[in-house]
């Protein structure tokens, strides 16, 4: 029956419109990603999601993004917009490219939002974890976008100053802060981050850098939800199965 529910489980992949996408950035380079759009209805807001570090594992695919990608569009009505940074490898294919070090990144984010901005999606957020974090806070004060994530902020990159320019734009940045994260825990982010005036620092129990698990997974999906799409959120645990792909 139509109306039959089902649980979510980890590898639950939910109706949504899918497209395989190209960027092109300022210097000449193609990266590739895939859009995922709501299948009935509008756009709530939309995710332009920042992997983690192409050189310990990260990619679109991140696990975190990927069951974004398979969940919120039919969930919360949220566009999640996943790319490969210069040099990165996904089941996708291959960003034209080499890692830079989050220096050359900067032209890969502006891309990624541009091509949000000339599709015409609505709320744009800058969503970051671990390496992309420091994406989101060193290139995208700037951009049009309505704010920024972070998930597992390491701060290693990113500075006083670009946490100021941050600041100085007012707009809302949300920082989830695993409990047992391995490079920077609640406590001392809230010293770091003292720049970013606004920031909402949320410490998550329990947590660790991977978010892994299917508790933590949710957590942060909800977290997301709550912030760029309120009236979404929490997302439900069970789903008509007719929502299933």
């Amino acid at each position: 029956m139509d109306d039959e529910l089902t649980e979510l489980r980890s590898m639950t992949v939910l109706r949504a419109d899918r497209e395989d996408i190209e960027l092109r950035t300022e210097d000449g380079l193609t990266l590739v990603g895939e859009l995922a759009l709501p299948a009935d209805g509008p756009v709530t807001a939309t995710l332009i999601t920042l992997h983690p570090l192409p050189t310990h594992g990260g990619f679109m695919d991140s696990h975190v993004y990927r069951k974004a990608a398979w969940r919120l569009p039919a969930l919360a009505g949220i566009a999640v917009l996943r790319f490969n940074t210069r040099g990165t490898s996904s089941q996708r294919g291959t960003s034209e490219g080499a890692f830079d070090g989050g220096v050359g990144e900067g032209a890969d984010v502006r891309a990624a939002v541009d091509f949000a901005v000339a599709r015409g999606l609505p709320h744009r957020w800058l969503v970051g974890w671990s390496f992309g974090t420091e994406l989101a806070l060193m290139h995208g004060s700037e951009l049009d976008v309505e704010g920024a994530i972070l998930l597992s902020p390491p701060l290693h990159r990113a500075g006083d100053d670009h946490l100021r320019a941050w600041a100085a734009t007012g707009r809302p940045v949300t920082a989830l802060v695993p409990e047992f994260d391995d490079f920077l825990q609640p406590d001392e982010a809230r010293a770091r981050f003292a720049p970013l005036t606004q920031l909402e620092l949320i410490a998550v129990p329990e947590a660790k850098h991977l978010w892994v698990g299917e508790k933590f997974v949710r957590e942060v999906l909800d977290r997301i939800v709550a912030r760029v799409a309120p009236d979404r959120a929490p997302v439900p645990d069970l789903v008509p199965a007719a929502m299933v792909e």
